[in-house]
């Protein structure tokens, strides 16, 4: 059996869930729970990720795999290769998957900055830097994207749900959607599938 090591608060690890849901592989995997902070590694995986992140894959074949989209990638193929496309829309699958991971890089920074670092040395600029990259990048999804966003599931879509849904987790006073009417109602019915239900992390 699959084993990975995740925490329900990540929006890694719930790419990583939503996939298998959407593929019928979620029964597939044994959940074993990891958390720590670049500080303090605590209970993450370092036998199988030595940079101290989840999630990270166990499989009975080879080496643990980590970085989710190295990992979503392999869930997929195990599935038979439904979330990622054939050329040329491969392309633009795997940009709309980068670009939220760059969401969520930044998102997480943020969260960061205001838990680990020492509040004497949090410095205000560099979080709200943080969050332009964020607001950046949902003018572009709004602008350029809908077209994507609106066709066949595929894990570029999964991906940016996933970012926007944590914006929403850890960043709620953010007003992001008053200037993003599509993308606003594009995640509110995005947000309705039964694997993002199923995935929502705690509160």
């Amino acid at each position: 059996m699959l084993r990975l090591y995740h925490s329900p608060t990540s929006p890694y690890v719930r790419k990583v869930m939503v996939l298998l849901h959407e593929t019928g592989q979620a029964d597939d995997v044994e959940l074993v729970h990891a958390s720590g902070t670049p500080v303090d590694p605590g209970t993450m995986p370092l036998a199988h990720n030595p940079l101290g992140k989840i999630p990270a894959l166990e499989r009975p074949e080879g080496a643990a795999l980590y970085d989710s989209r190295v990992i979503c990638r392999y869930l997929d193929d195990r599935a038979g290769g439904r979330l990622y496309p054939p050329k040329p829309r491969l392309w633009e699958t795997l940009t709309l998957e980068a670009t939220a991971d760059g969401i969520l890089d930044a998102a997480l920074l943020m969260v960061y900055e205001e838990r680990v670092r020492p509040a004497d040395l949090r410095y205000e600029a560099w979080v709200e830097g943080q969050w332009a990259k964020i607001e950046r990048t949902l003018d572009v999804l709004e602008s350029r994207w809908m077209s994507h966003l609106g066709g066949p599931l595929d894990m570029g879509q999964i991906a940016v749900a996933c970012a926007i849904s944590y914006v929403d987790f850890r960043h709620g006073d953010r007003a992001w959607r008053v200037e993003r009417p599509h993308l606003a109602a594009w995640h509110a019915e995005f947000a309705q599938r039964p694997s993002m239900e199923a995935t929502v992390p705690p509160a």
